[in-house]
């Protein structure tokens, strides 16, 4: 069972919700309902069961200034989650920690999830904006990301005062600013990219010709490899890192953005495989698919899979890994 409660003020939807999965490995079709957009100092929330019913109205206060109210959640594994570029991206996480939460017999991971259509449309258009240079590490348009920054942050404070006792952020491109949203966080604040590097530190893999290092590819958008992070991340783990270079950008990468951009999933999934390929040759071990839009271009039985490796399978196995330490096991 799935039980959600949605806020909505104006331009921001808050989802809290407490995962169950006695005996399915996916979300229930649990209804939600969107209340109107009403000032903060009336908004309600409606708690829906899988019987589609409702139950008493509650009023919150001062919540989207971030006001020290009673917390949504009391649990002291409850779980924070700050939407990205995407809804579906942002759900298709809340999906994986219900099918890992469930693999050994779980029983309910409590959680807050934050997500706001212009956020996403500013992380949206500052990634698309992004170059990347190939003899710099980056230029970019003079994009403001100040707003962004503050929008992110404003929400960590909110997730912190409605109980989360760990916050994560499963987007890439948020990640660009992750020292400054993370700053003064008061609970945990996993990172997505040092999630995989540990995974990959823990899995002992072995290079591809002996005595050399072990490489891993990265491939993400521009702006994700602008940021660093996971070379940062990686390279602090002993990995040597692999990425594409400024060709493969401009002939493989940014295209298949461009025609996943007109629906072309075709096109798109083809010049993926190529950039991907161009990686593999390079003698990289594996390869970080660091991209919301392109994660989901491969069918699930495509051998390049293998070869891949999903930041959010890592991070969602990190809060997992949290929510058991944290002496409150699901």
């Amino acid at each position: 069972m799935l039980d959600v409660m949605s806020l909505s003020y104006p331009f921001q939807t808050l989802l809290l919700g407490c995962v169950a999965t006695p005996s399915r490995r996916y979300l229930c079709k649990t209804r939600w309902c969107q209340v109107q957009a009403t000032p903060p100092s009336s908004s309600v929330i409606l708690n829906a069961d899988e019987s589609g019913k409702f139950s008493e109205r509650l009023h919150a206060s001062n919540l989207a200034s971030g006001g020290r109210g009673a917390p949504f959640v009391n649990q002291g594994s409850a779980v924070g989650i700050i939407g990205g570029v995407s809804v579906d991206a942002t759900l298709k996480f809340l999906r994986k920690l219900v099918e890992l939460s469930s693999e050994d017999g779980g029983n309910s991971i409590p959680f807050v999830m934050c997500s706001d259509p212009l956020l996403s449309k500013e992380l949206l258009s500052y990634e698309r904006s992004y170059f990347v240079s190939s003899t710099s590490k980056a230029e970019n348009l003079k994009l403001d990301s100040s707003q962004a920054v503050q929008s992110l942050r404003n929400k960590r404070v909110f997730l912190e005062n409605s109980g989360a006792r760990c916050i994560v952020m499963p987007c890439n491109v948020s990640h660009s600013w992750y020292e400054q949203v993370s700053e003064g966080c008061s609970v945990p604040f996993l990172h997505m990219a040092e999630c995989v590097a540990k995974e990959l530190k823990e899995a002992k893999l072995k290079p591809l010709e002996a005595g050399s290092p072990l490489r891993i590819g990265v491939l993400a958008t521009n702006a994700t490899l602008a940021a660093g992070f996971y070379q940062d991340k990686l390279q602090n783990e002993g990995f040597e890192v692999v990425l594409p270079d400024r060709a493969t950008m401009e002939h493989t990468v940014i295209p298949a953005t461009e025609a996943l951009n007109r629906k072309d999933m075709e096109g798109a999934s083809n010049l993926l495989r190529i950039a991907l390929h161009v990686l593999l040759v390079r003698a990289a071990s594996s390869v970080i698919l660091a991209s919301d839009d392109m994660r989901d271009l491969l069918p699930p039985d495509d051998p390049l899979l293998k070869k891949c490796i999903d930041p959010m399978d890592a991070l969602a196995r990190s809060t997992i890994k949290w929510v058991k330490s944290s002496g409150h096991n699901t």
